[in-house]
């Protein structure tokens, strides 16, 4: 099934859900040493390898951070080719005082934003689904 494109229907669906934990970006040699299976994201970058993981994780392997994040999901199923979405929710959070990171996978895009926003963001995304624009 494909992804939606609509903008309108993508943020009255969108349906934001707040992720167990929190989250944390480190940057490392290799994968070799990591369980995969904690591994949320990767992303091979000119000057090293960025891992997101759990905070737990990164404390357990003494990895260092600088940013914890709570890890929100847009439930909705968005086409990769969707335009609009990622503007509109990074706008929105702007206007709350929220920074946010962005990956979007294949069917959902994430969001994460300072633990600390969790609640704020969360809000915010919601407000925005139910406005529709």
């Amino acid at each position: 099934m494909p992804g939606e494109t609509n903008l309108t229907q993508l943020l009255r669906t969108m349906k934001p859900e707040l992720q167990p934990g929190t989250y944390v970006f480190c940057t490392v040699p290799s994968l070799a040493g990591l369980d995969l299976t904690e591994v949320i994201g990767t992303f091979r970058e000119q000057e090293g390898l960025t891992v997101i993981l759990p905070q737990a994780a990164a404390d357990r392997l003494h990895l260092p951070y600088t940013f914890v994040a709570a890890w929100i999901t847009l439930t909705v199923h968005s086409a990769l080719e969707a335009v609009g979405l990622t503007a509109a929710f990074a706008q929105a959070l702007a206007r709350g005082g929220i920074s946010c990171n962005v990956v979007a996978a294949y069917y959902h895009d994430h969001i994460f934003v300072a633990a600390s926003d969790a609640a704020n963001a969360l809000h915010v995304l919601e407000e925005l689904a139910e406005s529709g624009n």
